[in-house]
């Protein structure tokens, strides 16, 4: 599991210019089951999206595909995680430390 955070690289009204197209990618990676949860920070400097994939290569392939990375006005911290204890209705993203 990763923990994807973005910040804002440029003014907000850089990224509100591309925010519909961001929203359009983020709702075709729910679509394909990579993104669990998603929102922006407070104060307004970024974002944080919960995501699951196969390994850190998809996830960063995943991150440069953003409109915002795509246009300048983010950057991302990736942070993978092993996930051994989820509510339960993710039950199914639950890992073990050896895995």
């Amino acid at each position: 599991m990763f923990v994807l955070e973005l910040s804002h690289t440029a003014p907000l009204e850089a990224v509100d210019a591309v925010l519909e197209e961001h929203v359009a990618w983020l709702d075709e990676l729910y679509e394909q089951g990579v993104f669990l949860a998603s929102g922006r920070k407070e104060p307004r400097d970024g974002g944080v999206i919960i995501a699951v994939a196969g390994d850190r290569a998809r996830i960063e392939e995943v991150t440069a595909g953003d409109p915002f990375v795509r246009a300048g006005v983010c950057a991302y911290r990736v942070t993978e995680f092993v996930a051994t204890k989820t509510a339960p209705a993710l039950d199914r993203y639950r890992e073990t430390a050896g895995r």
